[in-house]
């Protein structure tokens, strides 16, 4: 079987393999304070060309990294903002708001050009913004965002300068889920930099689990109001890890050589291939993606055969004979899986 689930299937990159059991002999301090994570956050901070105003911190999950971080910036009244389809609305089990605080949906601009797939819109948070309008309301509070998004979106810059504006209009805060940031940072439709994102959120992460490493995301924190005792509240929220070095190593490796750009660009380019080939077959796609999120729409019975040879995550029903599923490509996908993938698409179709 050949597997596109997702691009979290492989225990992780060689380079990052060979940094951890490196150290197996070695001895370190535990919950992060080694060197090797100091070093790691180094180069994170040198990347954002944002010196010491960027505070560092790792954590194993994507969910985690939400749960823990939007506990300790919210007051307990205070609520998100989210668009409908966000991955802590949908995908977290309501993670967020077991630990209090509830998520406002914003109807997520859902257009198949660069502008929709899965953004929310500065209107739409004005709009919740002006609808709670006193203490019998929660207060909105803080701005959840993906890049890319659960659609394979990617914010320009422009529209990330725009949710900036409105955060600032109305007092919010701006929180970016980079769980993919790094497929956003190497796709074509991107024009926001790190250093962009950094300037323009009060705190993202930056994923690892889904760019080659074993586990782990490096949250970084851009207010200043927002860093007063994270660390206790991390460790209050079981976020932080005995053996934090393991990050640390991960994210060393991961920033070393330019492996972070390397890895999401070669995911890149494989889904570029597999896009080009489907619709040289004719198919068309659910969203129009540029990340390394893909989503074409099947025949169902072609669909079924599909499910015979390859793994793939079945999305959405488009009509009573047709559906969408979804390919993701990652650092280890290869020329001749998107070969045999295209040459089965080509033989079910033509059924």
């Amino acid at each position: 079987m050949i597997n596109l689930m997702n691009d979290y299937n492989s225990p992780g990159h060689p380079a990052i393999l060979k940094a951890v059991t490196g150290a197996a002999n070695e001895k370190f301090p535990g919950y992060g304070t080694d060197g090797v994570c100091r070093e790691a956050k180094d180069k994170i901070k040198a990347l954002l060309k944002a010196g010491d105003r960027a505070e560092v911190h790792f954590l194993v999950g994507g969910t985690q990294a939400n749960v823990t971080a939007i506990g300790a910036f919210l007051r307990p009244h205070e609520a998100v903002i989210a668009p409908d389809n966000a991955h802590i609305n949908v995908h977290e089990t309501g993670a967020i708001e077991a630990s209090g605080h509830k998520i406002l949906l914003a109807q997520a601009n859902a257009d198949n050009g660069p502008a929709g797939m899965g953004k929310l819109t500065a209107d739409g948070i004005r709009a919740i913004c002006l609808s709670h309008t006193d203490e019998h309301m929660v207060k909105p509070r803080l701005v959840y965002i993906s890049q890319s998004t659960e659609l394979g979106g990617v914010y320009t810059l422009s529209e990330l300068k725009g949710l900036r504006r409105v955060c600032d209009e109305y007092g919010l805060l701006l929180y970016l889920d980079g769980a993919r940031l790094s497929a956003a940072l190497a796709s074509r439709r991107n024009d926001a930099q790190l250093p962009d994102i950094a300037s323009l959120c009060d705190a993202f992460y930056i994923g690892g689990t889904k760019n080659g490493l074993l586990f782990g995301e490096a949250l970084v924190i851009m207010n200043e109001s927002l860093k007063s005792d994270f660390r206790f509240l991390q460790k209050q929220r079981g976020g932080l890890l005995a053996k934090g070095f393991l990050l640390g190593l991960q994210f060393d490796a991961l920033f070393t050589d330019g492996l972070f750009f390397d890895i999401a660009g070669h995911a890149c380019k494989m889904a570029d291939k597999l896009r080009s080939g489907l619709e040289g077959l004719g198919c068309g796609f659910f969203v129009n993606s540029a990340t390394n999120q893909l989503f074409p729409i099947f025949p169902n019975h072609v669909i079924k055969k599909l499910a015979g040879g390859f793994l793939f995550e079945k999305w959405a029903a488009v009509d009573g004979s047709r559906s969408a599923i979804r390919f993701v490509t990652s650092w280890n996908t290869t020329n001749g899986e998107i070969d045999e993938l295209l040459a089965k698409c080509a033989l079910y179709m033509a059924d």
